[in-house]
């Protein structure tokens, strides 16, 4: 799989995962809410995070992703740009 379709997979899959990350902590703080019993907000809570953690993970796999997909697409050429401060003295004449 290319780096390209390993981001168009990673990204948002992470988002969705994220997303329901955050559902889940709002399920698990309705439940504390409800006076359930402790071990069940408590465990629900957990799994909520974990959840939440392992979209982050996907995002950021997404966006390592992305920029080894940058790198290969634009190759060495990247490397012989001029430095900032010339541009910039280019520009301001």
């Amino acid at each position: 799989m290319t780096h390209k379709k390993k981001w168009l997979v990673f990204a948002p899959s992470g988002l969705m995962v994220i997303g329901l990350g955050t559902c889940l902590v709002q399920w698990a703080s309705q439940l504390k809410v409800k006076n359930a019993p402790t071990g069940e907000w408590v465990a629900a809570g957990t799994a909520a995070l974990v959840v939440f953690n392992a979209g982050v993970s996907l995002f950021g796999r997404g966006v390592v992703e992305k920029v080894l997909y940058e790198v290969r697409e634009k190759g060495p050429a990247a490397a012989t740009l001029p430095p900032r401060e010339a541009h910039d003295a280019q520009l301001l004449g």
